[in-house]
């Protein structure tokens, strides 16, 4: 059974929102039950600093030793930080992904959208 933490929120794409500060900025990254399912991670493309997102949109790519997988943002708004040190480390995501292993923080638009409570996605996953 995947590791899902009680302070997060999710989406049905397994991804997870944190919020970072308290001030419409949001940490986000892949949950456990999705670096188990693709496998030893070998690649990550990052948005881009100053990319505005849109939740449900494709925001990077995230490649392993059995397929590549798009990343969806959870969240509509602008990439204000980018874990740069996934370009050299993606596998990272494997050891730690609620951790080390983030991908990006967003700086929200608007309301924050739906998301799932960790019960919800932790029945999804079961």
């Amino acid at each position: 059974m995947s590791n899902v933490p009680a302070n997060l929120s999710y989406t049905k794409e397994h991804e997870w929102v944190l919020d970072s500060n308290g001030a419409g900025t949001f940490k986000i990254g892949i949950t456990d039950y999705a670096q188990e399912a693709l496998g030893d991670i070998v690649y990550i493309q990052l948005p881009k600093i100053g990319d505005l997102v849109i939740a449900g949109a494709v925001c990077g790519e995230i490649e392993s030793t059995k397929s590549v997988s798009e990343i969806y943002s959870p969240l509509t708004g602008k990439i204000v930080a980018v874990n740069g040190d996934l370009d050299s480390k993606p596998e990272v995501i494997n050891s730690d992904p609620y951790g080390h292993g983030w991908i990006a923080e967003i700086q929200i638009e608007g309301a924050l959208p739906a998301l799932l409570t960790p019960g919800q996605y932790a029945e999804i996953t079961a």
